[in-house]
């Protein structure tokens, strides 16, 4: 029997979809992250969970982002043989119009961050098209789908190996884990393919993270093959570095490792290694021919009782205001501030159109003496907001200017998510600067510390834009002081030698 899938009801089973992970954490991720934040026994690492933990319930209460990175679209697509599709379109340009209606939903827009040319003008498409389309055909009368938003932090410490096949799979793993940073925003999931080719492999990893969490469950029952062996060990080896939530040490790295597997040639093992972020996105769902999909929302009694709020007790508050590099050089590794008073706002575009237009000798059209960066690139606002979720990107990939605006624009403190290469930790240690950490994950709790924002320049540049943001009590933890001490160098360390199961590397 032939069952006929609508065009219309494909494409707004996409948007739905889109929409639906934008603000609801899976409710496996949900539990296996607040049994985290039970056990969790590093101050710093339980601060970041609660935020993480906050953020998610408050979008799932406003259906708002869980992370300004909104990502880009991966959609598996597995396509009985017995259905037709009553379209004149391929299945890219299906998607793609889904993607489309998802991310320009004017009740909840998300943020475009696809570029159409990756080489050369890197324009963005403004809607988040194309996407990844992975199709494969089955038996059956049902197109089944998974369906998931992939951030650019996690996805750019995707890590990839051909191994020899007497290799040790763990040993790269636990090799290659802490050169990934936290940049990836942890406590995430790891999705580890073998086998086939180098392209199967990393297939494989992807697909993996499209799988419920089940690490306690397996804990509990303990394993029953070798595989399950095999994610036991990496789940507590992995855990045994000590990297911990968003990288400043602690118990949990990773909720979950999930493995995958595929034949491959005798002299021959390709892995892929992948992570996911604590803004994990993914649903599931079948068409047969009956209409749209329907995604069922979760209760709200999934989410613990955890309510982060600003701890006047043990935090510095901090007016940016009147800021100087005094004050700044006595803050501590480790050290919560509270931010008030205003601030300036760029990222990677901005960062690279500054330093040309000082080459040129150029006049900035922004003053950053004795003012703090923000990176961030936010999600529009709706209804009364002044912004939507803005959360922190990657800093490192700023590292490469951050001499450059300390030296020559006046600037004495940035704030970011993960650590600062060692570029960067020289230039802040050379100029007495300071680099603040915000947590990654925690993008609309962040965002209403944000009173109010205004664009100053390069307005063309959209979300990469320099805007103003005027701050009460917004969260950050001290990352690198003036002396160029890294938390997410001591950290670690201090909490891979409190686990003990795993000799600490000396320098």
């Amino acid at each position: 029997m032939t069952v006929t899938i609508k065009e219309e009801d494909f494409i707004q089973s996409i948007a739905d979809g889109i929409q639906f992970i934008s603000y609801y954490h899976p409710v496996d991720y949900i539990r296996h992250l607040a049994r985290a934040y039970e056990r969790e026994e590093s101050p710093a690492a339980r601060d970041a969970i609660a935020q993480i933990l906050t953020n998610s319930r408050m979008c799932a209460e406003g259906k708002r982002p869980l992370c300004q990175d909104t990502g880009i679209v991966n959609v598996f697509l597995k396509v009985g043989m017995n259905v037709r599709f009553d379209t004149q379109r391929s299945l890219q340009e299906l998607c793609d119009e889904g993607v489309r209606r998802g991310y320009l939903n004017p009740d909840n827009p998300l943020r475009a961050s696809v570029l159409e040319d990756p080489l050369f003008s890197r324009r963005n498409t403004k809607d988040n098209t194309p996407c990844i389309v992975n199709v494969e055909l089955v038996p059956g009368d049902k197109v089944d789908v998974q369906l998931a938003s992939k951030g650019g932090g996690s996805e750019n410490k995707s890590k990839f190996v051909m191994l020899n096949p007497s290799d040790s799979l763990v040993d790269w793993v636990l090799k290659t884990v802490p050169t990934m940073g936290a940049g990836w925003c942890p406590p995430g999931m790891l999705g580890i393919g073998v086998g086939g080719t180098a392209e199967k492999a990393a297939l494989l990893a992807k697909q993996s993270l499209m799988e419920d969490i089940d690490m306690y469950e397996l804990l509990d029952r303990g394993p029953s093959n070798k595989l399950e062996e095999l994610r036991i060990e990496l789940y507590e080896k992995v855990n045994a570095l000590g990297i911990g939530a968003q990288g400043l040490g602690g118990l949990t790295t990773v909720l979950d490792v999930k493995i995958a597997t595929f034949p491959t040639h005798a002299a021959s093992l390709p892995v892929a290694m992948i992570p996911n972020c604590a803004a994990t996105r993914h649903a599931h769902f079948e068409l047969d021919g009956s209409g749209p999909a329907h995604l069922a929302a979760p209760s709200l009694s999934e989410w613990p009782e955890v309510h982060w709020a600003p701890d006047y007790n043990k935090s510095k508050q901090v007016n940016l205001d009147t800021l100087t590099r005094e004050e700044v050089a006595s803050w501590k590794p480790g050290q919560t501030l509270l931010l008030s008073g205003k601030m300036l706002t760029g990222r990677d575009a901005a960062h690279k159109r500054i330093q040309d237009m000082l080459a040129k000798g150029e006049s900035l059209p922004v003053d950053f003496a004795n003012r703090v960066i923000y990176y961030v690139g936010p999600v529009d606002p709706v209804r009364d907001e002044v912004v939507g979720p803005a959360g922190p990107t990657t800093s490192t990939r700023m590292d490469k200017f951050t001499d450059m605006m300390l030296d020559k624009t006046g600037l004495i403190a940035m704030i970011g998510k993960s650590e600062r290469g060692p570029v960067a930790i020289e230039a802040i240690r050379k100029h007495g600067s300071a680099y603040l950490m915000a947590v990654g994950g925690a993008a609309y709790l962040v965002s209403k510390a944000i009173r109010s924002a205004k664009v100053l320049a390069f307005a063309d540049l959209g979300m990469e834009a320099i805007y103003e943001f005027d701050v009460k009590d917004m969260p950050v933890t001290v990352a690198v002081d003036a002396q160029g001490t890294s938390v997410h160098n001591t950290g670690p360390k201090e909490w891979q030698a409190r686990i003990g199961k795993i000799p600490v590397a000396t320098a």
